[in-house]
């Protein structure tokens, strides 16, 4: 894929940009290492003061920063807007409490003293995804950097000017030069950069191929990675739940983001009893969406990232038909205007058995199954290969309790939207990987646990 910049709302190729050469990538590699020598040193107090400087910038120039995400990738811009404000959010967050979550640790031993000290490993490589241009950044970067180690991203290939922009973001908030880098650059080139003796470890925010990839090769140079991949996530009512609140939930989880979310709600598990009003409530809430220009602030949902998504998507709802699905609303490539548009779409009666029911649906189109009891519920929702997060719908206390406890996932909603939270670790279990973000547990993935032992 080129390096650039094409709107997917138009389809017109905004900006292009040069591929870094092997030289340019050897001389950001020789900078990180520099880099890191010196801001292994620094202490949190003043890695907190970049922080939050840089979350100053973001908040600051947040209407310039969403433009540029909308241009690129086509999320609505109210959406794009509270993107940054949740970068600006994860970068406070960080700043604040890192020195509490790597501080020393005493344990008693039969030493004088023994305690276990949190250290920097290095040069850490991020490779990122489209769909959350900035976010998915600083979830890694502001954990990372307050840890004492350096960032290099590899951004996806049509989001550059988003990729450049955090990386201004990083400079102009005070970070020393070679902290934080963007490397433009394919996915052809990522395998030798892991290879580098330099680079300590890598994370990965995709696909399961692409992850795959990423950790084959980390794995052979025996390099720590965290790999947040796809899912097919559950949104799972009950009939003892409050359908209205469920339903205008369901649809603001199926359409985030344009519906190209890991967590967004995509395979709705109705119990039989409250099947058909659910049903005829969410057609009510898919029909009344406004689909358009991204920019404009009452579009609900613009268009997907590009034409090759688009393309996927239709097929998928192609397969999902000719599997036994019915579509009550959707299921057509917009074709009457440019840009890579699709409508609210949603499918019932796939067959369980039927493969496309356990894919992801990576655009906004919402599987509905109806199941007799919270035991097929259950089932139906760990029946996938993925397992991320999942939303559960119920106001009684035991099957609350039930779904907790049985539902494969990285995370589980009870009565709410699933979401990514600073204060909260995020990450998945079986294909949707492994590793956390955020929280404690996220900025401890990429140190040095050190043991220390004093007679």
């Amino acid at each position: 894929m080129a390096i650039a910049t094409i709107n997917p709302a138009t389809g017109e190729t905004l900006k292009t940009f040069e591929p870094l050469n092997d030289a340019e990538i050897a001389a950001k590699l020789d900078l990180a290492n520099q880099a890191f020598e010196q801001y292994r040193k620094t202490s949190f107090s003043q890695r907190s003061q970049w922080l939050q400087k840089a979350a100053q910038i973001l908040e600051q120039e947040k209407a310039d920063f969403a433009k540029v995400m909308t241009l690129e990738m086509g999320k609505p811009y109210k959406a794009a807007i509270s993107e940054v404000e949740k970068c600006a959010a994860v970068c406070r967050y960080y700043a604040e409490n890192a020195a509490d979550f790597l501080a020393d640790v005493v344990v008693k031993t039969d030493a004088s003293h023994s305690f276990v000290r949190y250290q920097p490993l290095g040069i850490i490589l991020a490779v990122m995804p489209w769909n959350f241009p900035f976010w998915q950044v600083f979830r890694f970067a502001a954990p990372a950097l307050m840890a004492g180690n350096v960032g290099l991203l590899k951004h996806a290939s049509n989001v550059p000017q988003s990729a450049l922009a955090i990386a201004e973001i990083f400079q102009r908030a005070g970070f020393p030069e070679g902290v934080f880098q963007t490397l433009l650059i394919g996915a052809a080139k990522v395998a030798d950069i892991i290879a580098d003796e330099r680079v300590k470890a890598a994370t990965l925010t995709g696909s399961e191929p692409a992850g795959a990839s990423l950790a084959a090769t980390a794995g052979k140079h025996i390099k720590k990675t965290v790999l947040e991949l796809g899912g097919s996530d559950p949104f799972i009512v009950l009939a003892s739940a409050d359908v209205e609140t469920a339903v205008a939930t369901a649809t603001a989880a199926r359409m985030l983001n344009n519906g190209q979310s890991c967590i967004a709600a995509k395979r709705f598990i109705v119990e039989d009893a409250i099947a058909d009003r659910f049903e005829k409530l969410l057609l009510d809430k898919f029909l009344a969406l406004k689909v358009g220009d991204p920019m404009q602030p009452d579009t609900d949902l613009g268009p997907l990232a590009t034409p090759d998504i688009l393309q996927d998507l239709d097929q998928q709802v192609q397969v999902a038909k000719n599997s036994g699905g019915k579509v009550l609303t959707g299921g057509y490539h917009i074709s009457d205007r440019p840009g890579n548009f699709y409508p609210p779409t949603i499918i019932t009666d796939i067959p369980l058995d039927a493969p496309i029911a356990q894919e992801e649906f990576f655009g906004p189109v919402a599987l509905l199954f109806r199941v007799p009891d919270i035991d097929a519920a259950i089932k139906l929702a760990n029946a996938t290969p993925f397992g991320l997060g999942a939303s559960a719908w119920t106001n009684n206390d035991q099957e609350r309790d039930r779904l907790i406890a049985e539902i494969e996932a990285g995370a589980v909603f009870i009565n709410g939207l699933v979401k990514s939270d600073p204060r909260l670790p995020f990450g998945g279990i079986k294909r949707s990987g492994y590793g956390r973000e955020l929280s404690i547990q996220g900025i401890q993935e990429f140190v040095n646990v050190k043991t220390v032992w004093v007679k």
